[in-house]
């Protein structure tokens, strides 16, 4: 059975944020915040109708609105229009809390509660399904470039082997040039010192 759904809000940057999530944990995750917003104060469970609404029509999405705006949240906002214009700060706003906190009288839908929770949980598994084919295809990928890697290890390696048989090779015929050169320098010096010994009693 899918989990219920609660909306969350916070404000990060230029923009409300609120979004139905199951849990503290997953609407931070989507936030994409690195602490806890709501120890820190800074996000909530929300509990107005029609922010409640919004959220729900769109399970597990992020919603956004200008900050401190009471427009309504949508997936594609427009940024602050008086950013840097000397309109109310965040605290002036704040302190207008009773009016713009003012509940709305429509009743949270319990069926499309209900359908919220069903839509975010397939959601849910499709973007977990999606993450494992680009897993499974970033793992085909490192396995084929591991094999393209290995065949070109193993052409050096071949290619190395060759080379040191060849370099052996070489080096064997150069010891048997030295040898044959130091037997034939020993061979003339006997017989340069016989042909001297015959010169010296040819000429008495």
């Amino acid at each position: 059975m899918a989990k219920k759904l609660k909306t969350y809000q916070t404000s990060l940057g230029f923009f409300d944020l609120a979004m139905a999530a199951p849990s503290m944990k997953a609407a931070l995750e989507a936030w994409g915040a690195d602490s806890n917003l709501f120890h820190q104060g800074a996000a909530k469970e929300s509990h107005d109708p029609d922010v409640i609404a919004a959220t729900l029509a769109k399970p597990g999405v992020v919603l956004r609105r200008p900050v401190g705006t009471d427009r309504p949240f949508s997936e594609h906002a427009e940024l602050p229009t008086d950013l840097g214009g000397g309109g109310p700060t965040k605290a002036a706003r704040k302190s207008k809390g009773p009016k713009a906190k003012k509940p709305s009288s429509r009743p949270v839908d319990k069926v499309a509660e209900r359908k919220a929770a069903f839509d975010y949980e397939r959601e849910r598994r499709s973007r977990e399904l999606e993450r494992a084919k680009e897993e499974a295809a970033r793992q085909k990928d490192r396995e084929r470039r591991q094999q393209a890697i290995n065949k070109a290890q193993a052409a050096l390696d071949k290619a190395e082997q060759e080379h040191a048989k060849r370099a052996a090779a070489i080096q064997a015929e150069v010891e048997a040039l030295e040898k044959r050169s130091q037997t034939e320098e020993a061979r003339w010096d006997k017989e340069k010192e016989r042909l001297e010994a015959a010169l010296r009693r040819a000429r008495g």
